[in-house]
């Protein structure tokens, strides 16, 4: 797949059906649920067993080394013993001969019972099927054999087609929440794309999730690159992307670079115009500050010198001319704050900051995205605050931000934003830590909640051990999470 999943793929190759040591793998569970749970093969014969087994297959007692039935029909798996049917996979250029059992193949899927016992049965002893990848009709065989189930980012996509295409709803489960899990701002756009040629509405919703919170890194991965010209054209209608007009218009010139190369043509701005028509117009342009404009989009060529003096006209003039450009501002997403005390306060002594580490543990009960902190200023009038904030999972720093905030002398909390927002997995804790520098003393929170009912999202807290300042459940610093979900 172009787009990748991860940096490193989740699981081994398919093995061959004849492996010769015990392995771990995903087995789906007979439940209505379709659940997937790690399950244990049984130990393999010994090696010269296997040995014999696979150079003599029907002279050998092999079905006494597998006492399931399961592991017994897993056997029969790209074998070709007692094999009634071949199919050529992929284009034939590329395919691969795959051998199989056509009761097995009947039991697990309506389409392949139809195809060998319907009134229209196939007759051929070899099937080619040129519209599927080898390896993603491999992992459909293995599960409909024995159940397992063995995804790959690179591979992940082709199967859910396979299974969608043999109705075979369980592996489909499957691959849809394999890229759930999976799913991130570098793939979000490709994963839109095809969530929607698959008709996956949960898969499509989380896909949104991400990329209106994590829209400039979204709309700048290779991913958006790769996507068609209809999703293209969805995504520039979202009124909830969360970045600025000028990420949006430097993806969309990204967008048609890649077109154009997918098309065979030239890139140049006329043909950067042509591949993107009328999509053009769902950028908004006149939401853009006049110096982004100028420095910009008014620089690039793929507007005309009307349009350009146009946009520059209603800008500037009195007498504004019409546009055919959006001139509305999207909405963005609305940030949502976490507030964890339930008063605040401030004492002669406290609270006093000389590099010292303010930090606090949290969880979630679903995924939202963490977007910055809301931090106490000075109780002693206006103030200048350097700060240092940072979000760690497992000693892993997945954010940080240095700057500065100036604080006006009341017990109201002010914001510090990471980058960019980061996603955070649901039931795991995270470490937020903030290091502030400055010679007054500050407000702090009393009353802390170890549990926080935010909307549909509750927040857990624990202290921290990384906190070297004072800072805990009960009161300290931090008193807000700034977050969408």
């Amino acid at each position: 797949m172009a787009a990748e999943l991860y940096s490193t793929s989740a699981n081994t190759n398919i093995t061959n059906s004849n492996s010769t040591t015990t392995a771990t793998t995903v087995t789906a569970a007979s439940t209505k649920n379709s659940s997937l749970h790690l399950h244990q093969t049984a130990q393999s014969p010994p090696p010269a067993q296997v040995q014999n087994l696979n150079n003599n297959f029907e002279s050998t007692n092999w079905q006494s080394f597998y006492p399931t039935l399961r592991e017994r029909n897993a056997m029969m798996f790209n074998n070709e013993l007692m094999a009634d049917v071949h199919f050529i996979i992929g284009p034939l250029e590329a395919s691969k001969r795959v051998p199989a059992h056509k009761y097995v193949l009947a039991v697990g899927s309506s389409v392949f019972y139809a195809m060998f016992y319907g009134d229209l049965a196939e007759v051929k002893s070899e099937i080619h099927i040129p519209d599927v990848e080898p390896a993603a009709f491999l992992i459909l065989l293995k599960y409909m054999y024995s159940d397992e189930i063995d995804l790959e980012a690179d591979t992940v996509l082709a199967t859910l087609y396979a299974a969608k295409k043999y109705i075979v709803p369980a592996l489909a489960k499957a691959c849809v929440h394999f890229l759930e899990t999976s799913l991130e701002a570098k793939n979000a756009c490709v994963l839109l794309s095809q969530s929607r040629l698959f008709e996956e509405p949960e898969l499509t919703q989380r896909c949104w999730e991400v990329i209106d919170a994590q829209a400039e890194m979204a709309l700048r991965s290779e991913g958006f690159c790769e996507i068609d010209q209809q999703t293209l054209e969805i995504i520039l209608s979202r009124e909830s992307l969360n970045t600025k007009e000028v990420v949006i218009f430097e993806a969309v010139l990204n967008w048609a670079e890649a077109e154009c190369k997918r098309e065979g043509l030239p890139i140049t701005p006329r043909n950067k115009r042509k591949v993107l028509g009328r999509v053009l117009f769902l950028v908004r342009i006149p939401t853009m500050t006049l110096e982004e404009f100028a420095n910009g989009a008014a620089q690039s060529d793929i507007l005309t010198l009307e349009e350009t003096r146009s946009i520059f006209l209603w800008y500037t003039a009195t007498k504004k001319p019409q546009l055919e450009f959006p001139l509305t501002k999207r909405k963005g997403l609305a940030p949502q704050r976490c507030h964890r005390f339930q008063s605040s306060a401030y004492r002669s002594n406290q609270w006093r900051y000389r590099g010292r580490c303010d930090s606090i543990q949290f969880a979630v009960d679903k995924r939202i995205f963490i977007a910055g902190l809301g931090l106490y200023g000075s109780s002693c009038g206006k103030a200048e605050y350097s700060v240092k904030i940072e979000l760690k999972r497992l000693n892993a720093v997945l954010a940080h931000n240095l700057t500065k905030f100036l604080s006006d002398g009341s017990s109201n909390t002010f914001s510090v934003w990471f980058e960019h927002p980061v996603q955070i997995e649901q039931d795991t804790f995270y470490n937020v830590s903030a290091i502030l520098d400055g010679n007054e003393l500050s407000y702090f929170g009393q009353e802390g909640m170890t549990e926080v009912q935010c909307g549909k999202v509750t927040f857990q807290f624990q202290c921290s051990s990384d906190s070297t300042n004072g800072t805990g459940v009960q009161g300290g610093q931090i008193p807000e999470l700034i977050f969408y979900a």
